[in-house]
């Protein structure tokens, strides 16, 4: 029979059905807080029956206050940390690792076999960056955002180091970041598209920075990166700016259904 794992998140809600310990669909809604209403929500789009489920395992989005049983079925709950964890280092196939869950926020968890906890993390995440686009750019759509950051050039709002001391230093190059659209301080009106790829540039660094010294804090020697923020590809490769800079190997991984990591590892929790 099948597992369901369901993430209520602060932004999207996350579900994922699973056969032994194979995701074999996954859906991404906007239902709001968890609600025995979201939860049949879930189902009808996954078009899954209850009678086809052995369990229901919630995790995030105040997923306590749903029922003990809803539709006949009994609803389990993981705690969000330990189903970061898990679910990280099972899509990525590694047996320890720092998961750093960038969604609306970001969550850093040092993540050993069986064993999870939350090591540090980041105010900034998705959730941020859509934000600063609202304001800035008229749109909160991450897709129309992506859009416009793979058209822009972040230099054009950035000041680099080359800018600031005129070349590179240490193991940074000269077009390193030396200041977060640092060159908007003065009159530099910017194009939308360079805009969007400040913002994005901005957001990944933080991040990426964070986690490569929580990375080296926690002792582990590999990274995974989950959550919906990776599924852009602008914040890819924001990322992997920071990893080349830095020189970073072995290079964090992003493993397939990164954005559903959590609601795959809340079903491994309790499968386990």
């Amino acid at each position: 029979m099948l597992k369901l794992g369901v993430d209520f998140g602060l932004s999207n809600t996350d579900a994922v059905l699973v056969e032994g310990q194979t995701i074999v669909a996954e859906q991404m809604l906007k239902t709001g807080p968890a609600s025995p209403e979201a939860l049949e929500e879930v189902l009808r789009s996954l078009g899954v029956r209850p009678g086809q489920l052995e369990t229901v395992v919630c995790v995030g989005g105040l997923s306590r206050n749903l029922p003990e049983c809803l539709l006949g079925l009994r609803l389990e709950r993981v705690e969000e940390i330990q189903a970061i964890g898990r679910g990280g280092l099972a899509l990525a196939g590694l047996r320890e690792a720092l998961v750093v869950s960038a969604g609306t926020g970001t969550a850093m968890v040092a993540a050993r076999g069986l064993e999870a906890a939350h090591f540090t993390g980041s105010a900034v995440g998705g959730g941020t960056l859509l934000a600063l686009s609202r304001l800035l750019l008229g749109t909160a759509d991450p897709l129309e955002l992506a859009r416009l950051a793979e058209r822009g050039d972040p230099s054009r709002v950035d000041t680099v180091l080359q800018d600031v001391i005129g070349g590179g230093i240490g193991h940074l190059p000269p077009e390193a970041t030396a200041v977060n659209l640092g060159r908007l301080v003065g009159a530099v009106q910017p194009r939308p598209e360079d805009l969007a790829a400040g913002l994005v540039t901005l957001v990944g660094q933080v991040i990426g920075v964070i986690a490569l010294n929580a990375l080296k804090a926690a002792g582990l020697s590999q990274m995974v990166l989950v959550g919906h923020l990776t599924d852009l590809a602008p914040v890819r490769a924001a990322l992997e700016r920071v990893w080349r800079f830095y020189q970073v190997e072995p290079r964090p991984l992003i493993p397939p259904k990164a954005g559903f990591a959590t609601a795959y590892g809340a079903v491994l929790c309790v499968s386990s």
